[in-house]
């Protein structure tokens, strides 16, 4: 088996407010777009957002729960200021800040948002460790 992930698909409760915020605010290519799912070719893995209901049926579990799902998705950049602008841009387009960023312990500088669903996005800049 090849170690890699190739995507990652969100179960999100409206898919027009969903695309608009990573094509329009995010900035993310799409690459294929049906009124059930929408799928945007990023860097080394891609992202789809497919209604909750419609993935909690494909899984074959109940589309029931809230709060924290136990995961966060990252957004590695290549310095502190960028952080912050990546930081600015989810907010500006409908994100809402969760953390703001700061000095972390392990020597680097993160920051957390929440996309309109509510999954969290970690952002940050790790000068001993290039995810960029």
């Amino acid at each position: 088996m090849k170690p890699k992930i190739s995507l990652i698909t969100l179960g999100v409760t409206d898919l027009g407010r969903a695309l608009r915020f990573y094509r329009d605010g995010l900035g993310f290519p799409v690459h294929m777009e049906t009124p059930e799912v929408v799928f945007f070719a990023l860097e080394g893995t891609w992202l789809a957002v497919w209604s909750r209901e419609a993935l909690a049926a494909d899984v074959g579990v109940p589309n029931a729960g809230s709060g924290f799902g136990g995961f966060s998705l990252a957004h590695n950049v290549a310095s502190r200021e960028e952080v912050d602008s990546v930081l600015a841009t989810a907010v500006a387009a409908g994100a809402r800040l969760v953390k703001p960023a700061r000095e972390a312990e392990w020597g680097g500088y993160t920051g957390y948002f929440a996309d309109p669903d509510g999954f969290p996005w970690e952002v940050a800049w790790n000068p001993g460790f290039d995810l960029t």
